[in-house]
């Protein structure tokens, strides 16, 4: 499971900086639910080979009393969703009262966490943190977030430990789907027997399904929908994830492993059960799936957050599903506009299925299960080089890649590179000087002549280098002498 990260301290000592500076953009999901606070920022992050989830938890100030209620009110639920809290404070402005109440709520909980001393770019950095020990802290680590300074080396030390025991946790484990093929794998040339085997293989394991969305948009009637109905065989698994619960399930003789990021309710107390929401919950569930199944409300418009968590499973490569959810009961005129508004706004997953149901009733909700089926057989075939050749052949056949500085784009051979998402890698020359539109097209053209449907496709270039690129000499000796030998006797005919 990818770790989660809370960034804790007073206003201003550089919070939101680091945040920036971590997930590389402004463009956070902001978590702006009932339940939630609104200055809680949740963000995707990656650093060196650490991946994890960030949390912003806005400033904390005021009294000892006031932290008590404050940290209660806007940081508690996060640290409690975080594998490890950085208590920020700053290096220019010193200790202060704040800082120290805030240090005494961190020591009454049982969880990791570290000093971090921010700001201390162009003066002593140990004479500015020399206050600090006062916390009674074993040690402290000294950055400059604006800059970047001391950043990778305090995300290390903060996770290397959790990367340590995900890798031991991870010997003897069914092999996750959702990573791509290792080295060897990517190399192998694939005949279309062997893809054919891999891909049966493939289709034996389960498939995990997270079911999410905002609230209140009927993710938990889906859910118990879906666990209620007679078809359904569910098994009883012990124990559950610290995060989300797993329910291993069969379906149409196809076994699943359902990933109930709201909590599977007993049937008798559905109605009594307030929905809760958690973006960490959900972020973690869109990590460890294959397929994510989102739930829109048919009944509101399409939201920033909706648009939010589809990016996010789009770039975690992860196929997707829509299920427009309280179909039944809108009039007719309502439903056109609906469904325009899906069209104006969900152009970025056009190749996800959408499906209009009523969780409540029923309807619709079998036919779910086709489409995800559909996404991961997508997702997980494995073609053969030839094919994907040929189609890149094609695909060049009918529309030449552009001219580079007067020369025409070499586009040589394409093999698989990786599955769930399915990726392509095309050799060949000047591949990096390929616009954007002409990639695009690439990616169409493979999707519509592979038939991909419910998953994205990703395209990666490698650029054929020269062998003798950067060699005075070009040729043996013996090929040398021969060259002069041949060069002569063609003189001497002229003569």
């Amino acid at each position: 499971m990818v770790p989660v990260v809370a960034l804790v301290g007073r206003p201003n000592v550089g919070k939101s900086t680091l945040f920036n500076r971590l997930t590389r953009t402004r463009d956070a999901l902001v978590a702006d639910f009932p339940g939630l606070t609104r200055d809680r920022k949740y963000g995707q992050a990656k650093l060196g080979e650490h991946e994890f989830i960030v949390i912003d938890t806005g400033g904390i100030d005021g009294t000892e009393e006031g932290v008590e209620t404050k940290m209660a009110e806007q940081s508690l639920a996060a640290i409690d969703e975080a594998d490890v809290v950085l208590f920020m404070v700053d290096g220019r402005a010193g200790l202060t009262p704040s800082d120290i109440a805030i240090s005494n709520h961190l020591r009454k909980i049982e969880k990791p966490s570290m000093l971090v001393v921010n700001k201390v770019d162009g003066i002593d950095a140990d004479a500015a943190s020399a206050d600090f020990w006062q916390l009674g802290v074993e040690n402290m680590y000294q950055i400059a977030a604006a800059h970047g300074r001391g950043v990778g080396a305090l995300i290390d030390r903060a996770l290397n430990p959790f990367a340590e025991k995900m890798a031991e946790e991870a010997q003897g484990e069914i092999e996750d789907l959702t990573e791509f093929v290792d080295e060897e794998e990517e190399k192998l040339d694939y005949t279309e027997e062997e893809a054919e085997e891999e891909f049966k293989r493939l289709q034996d394991q389960p498939i995990k399904l997270a079911i999410i969305g905002r609230p209140n948009v009927g993710k938990s009637t889906l859910t118990n929908r879906i666990l209620g109905e007679e078809r359904v065989v569910v098994y009883d698994m012990p124990g559950t994830t610290r995060d989300s619960i797993y329910i291993p399930m069969e379906r149409d003789g196809r076994e699943y492993v359902l990933i109930d990021t709201a909590g599977v309710r007993r049937r008798k107390r559905i109605n009594e059960t307030v929905e809760k929401f958690s973006v960490v919950k959900t972020l973690k569930a869109v990590e460890d799936a294959n397929v994510v199944l989102l739930v829109i409300d048919a009944r509101e418009n399409i939201s920033d957050q909706d648009l939010s968590l589809l990016g996010f499973a789009l770039n975690a490569g992860r196929s997707i599903v829509l299920a427009v959810n309280k179909w039944d009961g809108l009039d007719m005129d309502v439903k056109e506009h609906v469904k325009k508004e899906l069209d104006r706004r969900l152009g970025f997953v056009d190749f996800a299925r959408i499906h209009f149901i009523s969780a409540l009733h029923g309807t619709g909700v079998g036919h779910l299960f086709e489409s995800v089926q559909e996404a991961y057989k997508s997702a997980t075939t494995r073609v053969g080089t030839s094919v994907l050749t040929r189609i890149m052949k094609m695909a060049t056949d009918d529309h030449q890649p552009p001219l580079v500085r007067g020369r025409r784009v070499k586009l040589k051979y394409a093999h698989a590179g990786g599955y769930n998402p399915p990726i392509v890698v095309i050799h060949g020359n000047q591949v990096n000087e390929l616009p954007d539109s002409y990639k695009r097209y690439l990616m169409n053209y493979y999707r519509k002549s592979l038939e991909i449907m419910g998953t994205p496709i990703r395209i990666q270039f490698q650029s054929s280098d020269n062998p003798f690129e950067g060699k005075s000499n070009k040729m043996t000796m013996s090929q040398e002498r021969k060259r002069k030998r041949l060069m002569s006797m063609m003189k001497n005919r002229k003569k």
